[in-house]
């Protein structure tokens, strides 16, 4: 409130609204704006309105279902892959709810609700942990160490006479 005063004032004093935007570093919208209230309604037009919080569309028991959903899995919502995405959430609650939610919204939901978002580990399917496991307690230490029979002699010489320099 104190700017908009402040911008009044500089306007009363005939500064002009671009002097007044480039000194209180805000738009000239924002001063083409303070001055109409002003004009119309003083001092008291100029009060920040206070903001109505947004209310919420998805009721407690709808956010309760949709937990229950999530903890079901996409598959049993009907997805092809076990793989939940904040996309397929929103299609999920636009279905089941008949609410639209961006991706992105339905993710800081999603958050308030208790969950975090989860990266699949990338694995083969042909993966053979037996042989992983064999290869790190035995073959693994033995390349570390290095075998003392791989360990020949270089055959690279550095003796002074070997220079190629003239």
């Amino acid at each position: 409130m104190v700017l908009r005063r402040l911008a009044v004032e500089l306007l009363q004093d005939g500064k002009t609204q671009e002097h007044v935007a480039g000194r209180l570093q805000v738009s000239r919208s924002s001063i083409k704006r303070w001055k109409k209230a002003f004009a119309e309604g003083g001092i008291a037009a100029l009060a920040p309105r206070p903001r109505q919080p947004r209310t919420r569309r998805l009721s407690d028991e709808q956010c309760e279902r949709l937990c229950d959903i999530i903890i079901a899995g996409p598959l049993a919502a009907g997805f092809d892959t076990d793989l939940w995405t904040c996309r397929r959430m929103a299609e999920v609650v636009r279905r089941e709810f008949g609410v639209s939610y961006h991706p992105d919204h339905l993710g800081r939901i999603l958050h308030a609700l208790g969950f975090t978002p989860q990266k699949p580990q990338r694995r083969a399917r042909q993966r053979d942990e037996q042989a992983i496991l064999r290869w790190r307690e035995k073959d693994w230490p033995r390349i570390k160490k290095g075998d003392a029979a791989a360990k020949l002699a270089s055959s690279f010489s550095t003796k002074l006479a070997s220079c190629c320099n003239p």
